[in-house]
């Protein structure tokens, strides 16, 4: 039989993601090819809301899913029969963002008859470093996103020992409610990040929670008080604040997190035994400051630091086709078409209950 052009990138998986409110499809190959990659931002549907409204998010899913797929299919020359499995997030996230997703992939899976790969969206984020580069396991994840703020040790696929988790604010949170607060806009992360950078990050000397502890625990929510305080007590009697004050507030704050972060960190790679790599990776990973303490952290111990790409730090379907990809080669069979879409689905369902943690967990 003749080989077609596809047999070097086999298999071939094509990826779902829907978990919040980007929509995104990408068509991977196992030889870490990304043959196509689409994503749909709905900035402009949620901006005016400050922030990501659930239902939505979950029918603008719905509308331009199909489409998308269509189109990351085409980009990659492929059809549905070409692939060799089928990969959507199934959770966490706003559940229904992610029934569209899963719902679609379990269609488009009994059409053709491929394999369904049901994919925990964290887990996606955990290995997008493998996708972009060679990280061999076991290494140390610092995951940071919008709704998690955790330290895992990654052993391999579906194997995974959390060190440390947030007890209330994710880091991703922290800086969108700052945002919100300084009225910057939405997204809150990149817009703080921006500002920060014309800003003095001693201006004021805000807290550090939780750090010199022994634990890998997170804990911003003070932080997050402390800013608002403070933007409170150097407000005009109107309760304005000049570009200035915006700028230097946002700039304390996010070294304030920066050194929280290497701190927890720093304890983690103490506790994580032999690992090849610090890794970060989910959508606060963009920032740069955050970046930059995290790369000096790892030269303190000896170990390489390994970032994706921006592109791949936020939501996008490549990780989760990845994911997919990572299943088949560690010999996991497809999920049955019972499997379920979840609201909350811990990477690592046997760590210790932390205090205060609940869906940030």
């Amino acid at each position: 039989m003749m080989a077609t052009k596809f047999d070097k990138y086999r298999p071939i998986v094509l990826g779902i993601e829907s978990s919040c409110d980007e929509t995104a499809a990408a068509v991977v190959g196992a030889d870490k090819t990304i043959l196509s990659h689409v994503v749909l931002s709905q900035l402009s549907d949620h901006e005016k809301f400050g922030g990501v409204v659930p239902e939505i998010a979950a029918r603008k899913h719905g509308e331009v899913l199909t489409p998308l797929i269509e189109r990351a299919l085409e980009e990659a020359d492929l059809g549905l029969k070409d692939l060799d499995a089928i990969a959507a997030t199934a959770g966490p996230g706003l559940i229904g963002g992610v029934i569209v997703g899963l719902v679609t992939a379990k269609a488009l899976s009994l059409a053709v008859d491929k394999p369904l790969y049901a994919i925990n969206h964290l887990e996606g984020h955990a290995l997008s470093p493998r996708l972009v580069g060679d990280v061999a396991f076991p290494y140390l994840l610092l995951l940071i996103s919008g709704g998690h703020c955790q330290l895992l040790r990654v052993e391999g696929f579906g194997r995974y020992r959390r060190l440390g988790t947030t007890i209330d604010d994710a880091a991703g949170e922290a800086f969108d409610k700052i945002a919100k607060m300084l009225e910057l806009g939405y997204p809150g992360g990149p817009r703080v990040e921006a500002i920060a950078a014309k800003g003095d990050a001693k201006a004021f000397k805000f807290p550090r929670p939780l750090l010199g502890e022994e634990s890998c625990n997170f804990s911003l929510s003070g932080l997050k008080s402390a800013v608002l305080r403070q933007a409170n007590e150097i407000a005009d009697e109107n309760g304005h604040l000049t570009d200035q004050q915006k700028a230097d507030l946002a700039a304390s704050f996010q070294a304030a997190v920066a050194d929280c972060l290497e701190d927890r960190t720093r304890n983690a790679l103490r506790q994580s035994g032999d690992v090849s790599a610090l890794v970060v990776a989910g959508g606060v990973a963009a920032n740069e400051a955050i970046r930059s303490k995290l790369t000096a952290l790892a030269e303190e111990f000896d170990t390489s630091f390994v970032a994706p790409p921006l592109w791949l730090c936020t939501d996008n379907a490549a990780m989760i086709a990845w994911a997919g990809l990572e299943a088949i080669a560690s010999g996991k069979s497809g999920d049955d078409m019972h499997v379920k879409a979840q609201a909350r689905w811990p990477l690592d369902p046997h760590a210790a209950t932390v205090r205060g943690a609940g869906v940030k967990a």
